[in-house]
């Protein structure tokens, strides 16, 4: 029988889960939704970069309302609408039509990306909460390996829009484990109304906390980089290396691997080192890895196994910084942690949302423009890691 910790990270995972799905499963096809619809690579991009702009945004909204009106409202109104964006996305007659619904799926898929952090705040606190997010993690990275495996396969039998078939699928699940298998965990006694006097002035701690905004952009900076390998990755091994879908997934789900791997090992290698010392190393890894990336490709070696290579050991120092960002911003805002944790993310994904939109006119399928960008933003990481960390090197104390 399942030990209560394990069944809520169970199902607190699969619904964490919905964003990487929507994302990765994705992939596969987009060079054959640009086909199909008559989109430049660039308009096939923004389905990306505007789904993780209405991410980030929607979290600052849903996180209030979970506060307010208890944590299965908000995932029961986030998840529905969820699915009738991905029924739009199926038969989206048009590029533009796709990107809107995709726009709106993101804000649905929001919800479960804010609320189940809430849900675990509301039931555990020390250790048992580090290793139920743990658990969590665990099961989120099975999205990232196996969705686009699972998009490629269903490309074999019909168009990318059975992917969105399957997505609605999976999002009518989603609603089923949060009517019958996730128990309301906020009392009404709990709950607080939305205070806009109260958020403005937490807004105002938090905007003007140099270590929470440092470890924030670097955090951004990070899944920034991710960002413009999710959006670009896919064009880039399939028409410059000639990669099959199948072949494509296989190649995004190692580069995944390396990531999440290393992340798990974050909190043991920052209870040795300190959290501190830990990020140095990591954010010097990542920084270091992509520029020598980037230096070859420049010289021409940027083969493909040279980019996987290199790729899977700069994902993995990233794995290593990402949990530590997140543990030590919200370190001396305990008490707002829930405006933090919303305010962190929307920062996060807003900022890689701009830099796949920004960098996107530079794409043109080869690794150069992909390769560059992912370096920027581990040296920019690497910098603003630096400084913070230097300027307030109390931050990672409770750690040491």
């Amino acid at each position: 029988m399942l030990s209560p910790i394990f069944r809520t990270a169970l199902v607190l995972g699969l619904l964490s889960a919905i964003g990487p799905f929507s994302i990765d499963m994705y992939l596969p096809a987009m060079p054959q939704i640009g086909a199909e619809l008559g989109a430049q690579e660039t308009q096939v991009q923004q389905t990306i970069s505007l789904y993780f702009l209405s991410f980030g945004v929607a979290q600052f909204i849903w996180g209030p309302i979970a506060d307010a009106y208890g944590r299965r409202l908000p995932l029961i109104l986030g998840i529905s609408l969820f699915a009738a964006a991905t029924v739009a996305c199926a038969f989206a007659p048009t590029i533009g039509w796709l990107i809107a619904a995709r726009f709106v799926q993101g804000i649905g898929a929001a919800a479960v990306g804010v609320v189940p952090r809430a849900v675990v705040r509301d039931n555990y606190t020390g250790v048992e909460a580090t290793r139920l997010m743990a658990l969590i993690m665990l099961v989120i990275s099975v999205g990232p390996m196996l969705a686009p495996l699972i998009g490629s396969l269903l490309l074999q039998f019909g168009s990318w829009r059975l992917i969105f078939g399957a997505l609605l699928l999976v999002a009518l699940m989603s609603l089923m484990v949060t009517l019958f298998a996730l128990p309301e965990t906020l009392a009404p006694k709990d709950r607080i109304p939305v205070n806009v006097r109260s958020m403005g002035k937490g807004l105002r701690r938090l905007l003007g906390s140099p270590s929470f905004m440092g470890l924030t952009m670097v955090g951004a900076f990070g899944f920034g980089s991710f960002f413009v390998f999710i959006a670009s990755a896919s064009f880039v091994y399939t028409e410059t290396f000639n990669l099959s879908p199948t072949q494509f997934s296989l190649a995004f789900a190692l580069n995944a691997l390396g990531f999440f791997a290393a992340s798990q090992a974050a909190a043991p290698l920052g209870a040795r080192l300190g959290l501190s010392r830990s990020m140095r190393l990591a954010l010097t890894g990542f920084a270091t890895t992509t520029t020598v990336l980037l230096v070859l490709t420049l010289a021409g070696f940027g083969t493909l196994p040279v980019i996987m290579a290199l790729l899977f050991v700069g994902n993995a120092c990233l794995g290593l910084v990402m949990p530590a960002t997140f543990v030590m911003a919200l370190d001396e805002h305990g008490d707002i942690a829930g405006l933090a944790s919303s305010l962190g993310g929307t920062l996060q994904m807003v900022t890689g949302s701009i830099l796949v939109a920004a960098t996107a006119p530079f794409f043109d399928g080869s690794p150069l423009p992909m390769v560059a960008t992912i370096c920027f933003c581990a040296v920019m990481a690497f910098l603003i890691g630096q400084w913070i960390l230097s300027r307030s090197p109390r931050i990672a104390a409770p750690a040491e």
